[in-house]
C-alpha cells in the first residue's frame, strides 16, 4: 500500500511529474539516487542472478539489469502506467583476472578475497537500465578500475573487522574506509564502484528526451 500510494503522490505532484522506481534493495545504491533530490521508491525484484554458460562477465550484467527492470514494471503494472513513469535497475559483478568475485558473505571470505587482490586491479561492471514504461529499456555498461595497495593479512584483517564489508562485491565499502585499501582508482564516475552510476543513468534519461535538470527540486 505504501508503494502504490507514493507512486500515485510522485505522478500528481506538478514539482515531480517523473515517477521513478528503482528496482533494488540495496540501502547504497538508494544513498546514491538520493543525491538527486529527485523523489523515487524502491522495490526488491526477485529473479535468479546466476550466469548463463559461457556468459561474459558484461553480457551478464546487461542481461541482469534488464530483467531487474523488466521484472518490476510486471509487478508494477497497474501504477507504472503515467507517460512519464521509470524504472532503474543495474547489476554489477567485480572482475579479477577474468574472475567475477562475488559478495564474500562472511568476513573469512571477506580477507581472503581481498589477500587475492592486494597489489592487484580490480575492474567493476555496472550494467544499467533505464526502462521507460510501454517502451524498450535503454542499457549501458560502465566500467571502474581500482588498484589495491599491497597489503598485509593484518590491515586487511583490520579492515574486514571494523567495516564488515561481508554484502558487497569485492569486499570493501568505497564510500567508507574502503578507500584504505586503494592506491588508485581509474573511471568518470565513483557512483558506479556503488552500483549506480548517475553519469551514466543522465545519459540514459536523455535518449528519452527527459532533462533532469527540469526536475531537481
Amino acid at each position: 500500500m505504501r508503494l502504490y500510494c507514493l507512486l500515485e503522490k510522485n505522478m500528481h505532484n506538478n514539482n515531480y511529474p517523473l515517477t521513478l522506481l528503482l528496482a533494488t534493495e540495496s540501502i547504497y545504491k538508494k544513498a546514491v539516487l538520493e543525491k538527486l533530490g529527485i523523489p523515487f521508491v524502491s522495490k526488491s525484484p526477485s529473479i535468479d542472478e546466476s550466469p548463463l554458460p559461457n556468459e561474459s562477465p558484461r553480457e551478464l550484467v546487461t542481461r541482469l539489469s534488464i530483467e531487474k527492470a523488466n521484472k518490476i514494471q510486471q509487478e508494477q503494472n497497474t501504477v507504472l502506467t503515467d507517460s512519464h513513469s521509470f524504472v532503474i535497475a543495474a547489476d554489477q559483478v567485480a572482475c579479477f583476472e577474468d574472475q567475477i568475485l562475488g559478495k564474500p558473505g562472511t568476513k573469512e571470505k571477506a580477507v581472503k578475497q581481498l589477500l587475492m587482490c592486494s597489489g592487484k586491479q580490480v575492474t567493476f561492471l555496472t550494467g544499467l537500465a533505464l526502462l521507460k514504461v510501454g517502451e524498450s529499456a535503454f542499457t549501458c555498461v560502465e566500467e571502474y578500475v581500482v588498484t589495491f595497495k599491497h597489503l598485509t593479512e593484518n590491515q586487511i584483517i583490520k579492515y574486514v573487522e571494523s567495516e564488515d564489508p561481508v554484502d558487497c562485491a569485492g569486499s570493501f565499502k568505497c564510500e567508507g574506509k574502503g578507500v584504505l585499501l586503494f592506491k588508485s582508482m581509474q573511471g568518470r564516475d565513483i557512483n558506479s564502484l556503488v552500483g549506480l552510476p548517475l553519469i551514466a543513468l543522465a545519459e540514459l534519461f536523455e535518449r528519452y528526451n527527459v532533462d533532469l535538470f527540469d526536475y531537481l527540486p
